[in-house]
């Protein structure tokens, strides 16, 4: 039986897409941190991506076949659930999380339609996240939860590779909410050690086709890699090199240092 729940009212209920649309036509280059959901201090790793500047989070939802995720991901995810989380707890906990930047949930599939499209649609609006990946999840078989995503008011944000066509991307672009997530290169998240020339490619293409906000991410990894990848996009997601630091003991006090060196590499 669908719960017709109410969203709390929330500082994040003013939409992915319209924060990340005023805060790049203000001229801001733009910057979604990811965090692993269920590790040890999360929350408060997204409080400190916010506090160095972030202009969205994304908050993984372990799974145990993350098809897109490398093995710094990987490990995070293997950390969290052995530390017993799940979908509904994570969320719990963003219920009362003090964020005031949106919040994108990044999943697989098969947790979405494991919960049906509906009601897992409803449970990321009651915790007041604003939009969702679900990067394993096809265009074409995709309008159930869609659907259920917009009765939401949960924006889809959707992939495009280096490798698809032209026509393809625009069917992307005309889809997806939020912003479009350019993947800059071919194969799973990771740290690199130079930004792929796909980057700039699969940028360029997507700004040609799209007014939504496009990010880059996958392989972006330092600071001067989001400065150069931004040069092609409105901003960048970077996941693996923010995660490994949390792996590392890092805690919030490095989350915060690092995503403030994001932000003044892009802002320089």
């Amino acid at each position: 039986m669908s719960l017709n729940t109410t969203p709390p009212a929330s500082p994040r209920s003013a939409g992915l897409e319209a924060t990340l649309r005023d805060r790049r036509d203000a001229g801001t280059k733009l910057l979604v941190p990811y965090v692993t959901g269920g590790l040890d201090g999360w929350v408060q790793c997204a409080q400190a991506c916010e506090a160095a500047g972030a202009d969205a989070i994304e908050i993984g939802i372990p799974f145990s076949d993350p098809v897109m995720d490398g093995p710094v991901i990987q490990e995070a995810s293997v950390r969290a659930l052995n530390l017993g989380a799940t979908p509904d707890s994570i969320l719990s906990e963003l219920t009362t999380a003090d964020l005031s930047i949106p919040v994108v949930v990044m999943t697989y599939a098969n947790i979405a339609m494991h919960s049906g499209a509906n009601r897992f649609a409803e449970k990321l609006a009651t915790a007041g996240v604003s939009g969702a990946i679900l990067p394993d999840l096809p265009l074409d078989e995709g309008e159930p939860w869609f659907r259920a995503a917009d009765a939401n008011g949960v924006e889809t944000v959707l992939l495009g590779a280096p490798n698809s066509t032209d026509e393809r991307l625009a069917q992307i672009c005309e889809r997806s909410r939020g912003f479009v997530y350019g993947v800059s290169l071919l194969g799973v998240t990771g740290e690199r050690d130079e930004l792929a020339a796909s980057a700039h490619e699969i940028g360029g293409r997507l700004m040609a086709l799209t007014d939504v906000p496009v990010l880059l991410g996958v392989g972006v990894s330092t600071p001067d890699q989001a400065r150069l990848a931004a040069r092609s996009a409105n901003g960048v997601i970077v996941g693996s090199a923010l995660v490994r630091r949390i792996l590392d003991g890092g805690g919030p006090e490095a989350v915060e240092s690092f995503v403030g060196d994001l932000r003044h590499a892009l802002d320089g």
